[in-house]
């Protein structure tokens, strides 16, 4: 029998595990024939865009397949600035 104690605390177990899973997916961008770990500097970067494209944020993954693409090509545009910022940091 598990303890009243250790049920309560499945949830967030679970919710953490959920989390983790997330920042640690790897995406493969068809295109430039790369992967890319899908973690926090990359939702920033994947929020940056969505904003600048003054669209409301969606999940990665709900995206159709042509925005997908949209996404890594425009991501290859702004990795060597990123780069750069993240070198003087």
């Amino acid at each position: 029998m598990t303890p009243l104690a250790a049920r309560a605390l499945a949830p967030q177990d679970d919710h953490e595990r959920h989390e983790q899973e997330e920042r640690e997916r790897r995406i493969y961008d068809r295109d430039h024939k790369d992967y890319h770990n899908w973690d926090d500097r990359e939702d920033r970067a994947y929020r940056q865009w969505r904003e600048e494209r003054h669209e409301a944020y969606v999940e990665y993954n709900r995206l159709k397949h042509k925005e997908q693409q949209e996404y890594w090509r425009w991501r290859h545009e702004h990795e060597e600035h990123e780069e750069h910022e993240h070198d003087h940091q």
